[in-house]
């Protein structure tokens, strides 16, 4: 088993090692994928069973065109087609999104899904990270958080909701606040991956939403709450136009025969769909629960099908990983190589409760060895915090791109139209027009404080006096001194007007630092606001196959 530790890790979360290694589980001695999030109820046994019986026919055909298969998918969810499109994966849609829509520039808090920082910036767009702080259980504060694009002039928006890795929701009412506030970016993706697994909102979409706005995409995950990861399809939605122009660039058969065959069949079974949400909210509280018995060990808040956790002072999480995975044949999310995150964090996939009893006797003798109380400290060779929260704190407490303080920078007003959210009954805020005009960006520190030279006083020249005549009786009458003429100001150069258009790739954007630049750089993380995660509220009725709104409803 050692000797798989390697290929697996390079080969990255989904590395074909990795499959072959999670294949089993659940009958207590094989491995135990807790890296991958996943459905574990969904497909049902007998759902497997159909499939496979018709391996041959699904691999042999071609399948239908994107259109036919999508157009099933919107009678199931009650969507109109027209403001759908389906990807190859959710992948595929974030990639067209980068190319066809971000044109200079896009925020996204972080830590987050790896590719809302990485394919912007593959494609040489600015990527400005908004930090989640640790303190507040790494809650996304929405005014903040459009105050600080207001900052940094950025263009589009991502949100995610439930956020990965740490599991953090947002309600419904203040997605939509947010959206009417920022009505003026070029685009606004609300990433619902993760979504259905949620269970502190009745109706927690904004799929309706979206389509009645100009620059609003939702972004839905099948493969992540079917747990069929090897079947790749996802599908947004937006209204018609800005759906039509991604679909119009998707090839005709992006979809494969496996994704269509799982899409037909869906229909007839919702209700098994349904109870088996109801059962990983069931088992996300309880691995929390358990999970909080050990010493040291911190869970957060999540609304997603994993929990988020810090490992206790002293662990390391590379080290935890390899243990786990050579040890007790267990594979967990280490997220050292998440922007915003460090080494000392897991993301722990809810799991049946047979599994989580595995999971937590094992963390139990690699953090605590023979004894419980005080966690053993390990040492690797690589860094505790490779990439983490400091960095990005970093980033925007220190320069923020333009030389401001966080204090000034996040936080210092609220955006107009971004107000608390309204009691019942109370109208949304009107839209805010976009800012035209005016200074542009700041610039950055370095500029604002270019020493000017200082003005002495400018005497004016005196004469040269003759030769003093030969001596007389009488002294010589010196000439009365001319008057200084008052000092001449020094022309002070104005600051050069913030760059116009795309960043060009590699280069820091106004002043501040790339998205590759951020990697590897530590230091102090500032005091971060007074926030609190959104709480849990219980369990929707299961009644048949929810619409896409989250809804238990007939369809």
């Amino acid at each position: 088993m050692a000797g798989n530790v390697t290929s697996l890790f390079h080969g990255g979360a989904h590395s074909p090692s990795m499959a072959a290694l999670t294949r089993e589980g659940g009958d207590g001695t094989g491995p135990v994928d807790f890296c991958v999030p996943c459905n574990p109820y969904f497909p049902t046994p007998a759902m497997m069973e159909t499939m496979a019986a018709r391996l041959k026919d699904i691999v042999t055909f071609y399948p239908s065109s994107a259109d036919t298969i999508t157009a099933e998918l919107c009678q199931l969810l009650q969507l109109p087609p027209q403001a759908v499109a389906m990807g190859n994966g959710s992948t595929e849609l974030i990639t067209w999104i980068d190319h066809l829509l971000v044109r200079e520039s896009l925020a996204v808090p972080v830590p987050t899904f790896g590719r809302w920082t990485d394919q912007p910036m593959e494609t040489g767009k600015r990527v400005d990270m908004f930090p989640l702080q640790e303190s507040s259980g790494f809650a996304l504060d929405l005014a903040q958080y459009a105050e600080f694009i207001r900052k940094r002039g950025t263009r589009v928006a991502v949100i995610c909701n439930p956020n990965n890795p740490d599991g953090g929701f947002l309600h419904k009412q203040a997605l939509v606040q947010f959206m009417d506030a920022m009505a003026d970016l070029d685009l606004i993706v609300v990433d619902e991956s993760f979504l259905e697994f949620a269970d502190a909102e009745a109706e927690p979409s904004v799929v309706q939403e979206a389509m009645l706005r100009p620059n609003v995409i939702v972004l839905r995950s099948l493969g992540k709450n079917f747990g069929l990861h090897g079947i790749r399809f996802g599908y947004m939605v937006a209204n018609p136009a800005l759906a039509g122009k991604v679909r119009s660039m998707l090839p005709k058969w992006n979809l494969n025969a496996f994704a269509e065959y799982v899409v037909f069949m869906l229909k007839e079974h919702g209700a098994e769909y349904a109870q088996s949400l109801l059962q990983v909210r069931r088992d996300r509280l309880e691995m929390a629960s358990q999970l909080a018995t050990l010493p040291g060990l911190t869970v957060y808040p999540s609304q997603g099908n994993f929990l988020f956790v810090r490992l206790p002072v002293g662990a390391e999480g590379t080290v935890v990983r390899d243990r786990m995975l050579t040890e007790h044949r267990i594979l967990v999310r280490e997220c050292g190589n998440k922007i915003g995150s460090s080494s000392r964090f897991l993301r722990l996939v809810v799991r049946p409760e047979v599994d989580v009893r595995r999971l937590v006797s094992a963390m139990e003798q690699v953090l605590y060895g023979s004894r419980r109380g005080a966690a053993v400290p390990e040492l690797s060779t690589g860094t505790s915090y490779s990439s983490g929260t400091a960095a990005v704190d970093r980033l925007v407490s220190e320069t923020n791109g333009a030389g401001l303080q966080l204090a000034q920078a996040v936080g210092a007003g609220p955006v107009p139209g971004l107000a608390a959210a309204p009691a019942a009954g109370v109208g949304m805020p009107l839209p805010v027009a976009a800012q035209q005009g005016g200074a542009g960006m700041p610039m950055p520190a370095a500029a604002m404080q270019m020493q000017q030279p200082q003005q002495q006083p400018m005497m004016a020249p005196v004469p040269p006096m003759a030769p003093a005549p030969a001596p007389a009786p009488m002294p010589m009458q010196m000439p009365a001194p001319v008057p200084a003429p008052p000092p001449v100001p020094v022309p002070v150069p104005a600051p050069a007007p913030a760059p116009v258009g795309p960043t060009p790739p590699g280069v820091p954007a106004r002043g501040g630092l790339t998205a590759a630049q951020v990697r590897g750089m530590t230091a102090p993380a500032p005091a971060p606001p007074n926030l609190a995660p959104a709480p849990a509220t219980g369990w929707p009725n299961a009644q048949s196959w929810p619409n896409a709104a989250g809804m238990g409803q007939t369809g």
